[in-house]
C-alpha cells in the first residue's frame, strides 16, 4: 500500500492486482480492463508520481510472464506493468524506495537486497527474518524491519541490523516523510516514533489483524485489516473505519 503523489490517492496492492481507494472507501481496480484479475502483488511500493514498483506472481491468465515476476514497474499508475529485473528469480514480499534506492526482502531466501539504480541491478545484504521493511525517505541507508523480536534497525543500507531496545512487536511499518514512523502490531495496535524508530509510543488500535499500513506527513494513516479499512488524521491517536 502507498500514496500516489500524483493526486494523493491511496493505492492498495493485493493478490488480484492494484486498487485505488475511492473517497467513499471502495476499492477501484487499476488494471485494464478492470474486470480482469491483475498480477499477484506480494511486494509493492510507490516510487514517484504514477510510478510504482512491485513483485510477486503473474495474473492467472498470464502464461507468458516468468514466475516469480522479479521486479516490475508501472509508469501509468498501475494500469500496466513492465519487467525491470530478476524475472523468474526473486519474489520480494516487501519493497520500499527512497529516490533511486530500492530495498527488497527476498521471501524465498530471507535476504535483504538493495539497488541504487531504481531496481535494475542489485546487491545482496543481510540475511533477515522479517515481515516488513521500510526505508527512511530522507536517508536511504536507514532501514527498519519488523521481526519476531521487535523492530530491527540498519544504518548502513541493510548490511547489518540491530534490535531496537524496548521496541514493540510490529507487523508492518511506514515512514511518514516528515521524520515520523508508524507501525502496527499483529494485534492491530498502532505505535508511533518521532525519533526515526529509536523509541515508540502506543496509540489506538483496530479490532482485526492488519494487512498493511501507510503513513503520510501530518499523522495521516491508512490501515487495511482483515475486515476493513481504517483512517487516522492524528497520528494514530484515534481511528475511524472508512470501509
Amino acid at each position: 500500500m502507498g500514496v500516489d503523489p500524483a493526486g494523493g490517492s491511496v493505492v492498495v496492492a493485493g493478490h488480484y492486482g492494484l486498487f485505488a481507494l475511492a473517497p467513499d472507501g471502495t476499492l477501484v481496480p487499476r488494471q485494464d480492463p478492470p474486470e480482469t484479475a491483475g498480477p499477484d502483488l506480494m511486494g509493492f511500493t510507490v516510487a514517484g508520481p504514477r510510478t510504482f514498483l512491485a513483485s510477486g506472481h503473474p495474473a492467472p491468465d498470464d502464461a507468458g510472464t516468468p514466475n516469480p515476476v522479479g521486479l516490475v514497474r508501472s509508469t501509468d499508475a498501475g494500469t500496466t506493468w513492465e519487467p525491470v529485473s530478476l524475472q523468474g528469480q526473486v519474489d520480494f514480499h516487501s519493497l520500499d524506495a527512497a529516490g533511486t534506492s530500492v530495498v527488497g526482502l527476498d521471501a524465498t531466501r530471507g535476504l535483504l537486497m538493495v539497488s541504487s539504480d531504481g531496481g535494475r541491478t542489485w546487491q545482496e545484504r543481510a540475511a533477515l527474518d522479517a515481515l516488513d521493511i521500510a526505508v527512511d525517505p530522507s536517508d536511504g541507508t536507514r532501514v527498519l524491519a519488523t521481526t519476531e523480536n521487535g523492530v530491527a534497525a540498519s544504518q548502513d543500507g541493510g548490511s547489518t541490523f540491530r534490535s531496537v531496545t524496548g521496541s514493540p512487536l510490529l507487523a508492518f511499518v511506514s515512514w511518514a516523510g516528515d521524520g515520523a514512523v508508524y507501525g502496527i502490531g499483529p494485534d492491530g495496535t498502532v505505535h508511533a516514533s518521532t525519533d526515526r524508530g529509536a523509541t515508540w509510543q502506543r496509540r489506538a488500535g483496530t479490532e482485526s489483524p492488519p494487512q498493511a499500513i501507510t503513513a503520510e506527513p501530518g499523522g495521516r494513516l491508512t490501515i487495511v485489516t482483515n475486515d476493513g479499512i481504517h483512517r487516522s488524521t492524528d497520528g494514530g491517536a484515534t481511528l475511524a473505519r472508512i470501509a
